[in-house]
């Protein structure tokens, strides 16, 4: 895998990348050009929206922001543009204030667990237990075949980095290229948390909390997909359990395969 090559360079946002290039489990690549990943879209410029529109031909954003996130901060320059299609779909299990970004908080559920990873795990397992409708509907949104879709939350980390574990996952992607893609992130973290600081919406958050707790960490996807492992046989498992269909996991694959 070359990351260099998935990565797309913007002036409004640092965490963006694409899902082709990963390797999967028959031996070959997911494919570049259909399905982006970011952070918060705000700050887009005019340049950037012509790289995102023109240049990678994106036609829909899947929004996983909170309602509240989405109030205080705006809906982002993308939904002036005519071609591009905006899916709100909130996970809606923040921990902080507005955000996700204390994501290691222990959650009642979980018996007070001392591990960090434990505690990560079980914030990600809440997005599917809280919001199992929009995991589906924003996967659905991945699929489309009409041009390629980007996928955001606030850092581009916790939210999104769930949902694009388990699209790969639809995808065959191997595991091993589920964690490096969820670990990627760190490699921008510093300019995550900037852009985030400037923003009275997650300052109060990510202070309260020194930025090593930010990192992501490949034992953290690792544990959740564990726990899909043995609750529902794995992530298809919950999927269909929730509404996934066959047609649904063959349209997702064509679109990350070929």
């Amino acid at each position: 895998m070359k990351n260099l090559q998935r990565w797309i360079e913007l002036e409004g946002a640092v965490n963006v990348r694409d899902l082709g290039g990963l390797e999967t489990t028959d031996g070959s690549a997911t494919v570049h050009g259909r399905i982006l990943r970011s952070d918060n879209l705000q700050g887009l410029t005019p340049a950037d929206i012509a790289t995102l529109v023109e240049t990678h031909k994106v036609r829909h954003v899947v929004d996983l922001r909170s309602t509240a996130e989405v109030t205080l901060e705006g809906p982002g320059p993308l939904t002036t543009v005519p071609e591009v299609t905006i899916h709100h779909h909130t996970l809606f299990a923040e921990g902080g204030r507005y955000t996700d970004v204390e994501a290691d908080r222990v959650l009642p559920w979980q018996d007070r667990a001392a591990d960090d990873e434990l505690r990560v795990t079980g914030f990600y397992y809440g997005y599917l237990r809280d919001r199992p409708d929009s995991v589906v509907r924003a996967l659905r949104v991945m699929a489309h075949d009409d041009g390629a879709v980007i996928v955001h939350c606030a850092a581009g980390k916790d939210r999104t980095g769930v949902l694009c574990a388990l699209a790969l996952t639809v995808a065959g992607a191997t595991r091993e290229a589920i964690l490096a893609d969820y670990v990627a992130t760190g490699d921008r973290l510093e300019r995550i948390l900037v852009r985030l600081r400037a923003s009275d919406t997650y300052r109060r958050d990510l202070d309260s909390r020194p930025a090593d707790d930010h990192l992501p960490r490949p034992s953290y996807m690792e544990h959740f997909l564990d726990i899909l492992d043995t609750r529902f046989g794995g992530p298809l498992g919950w999927l269909d359990a929730h509404g996934w269909t066959p047609d649904d996991a063959t349209a997702l694959r064509a679109r990350l395969l070929s």
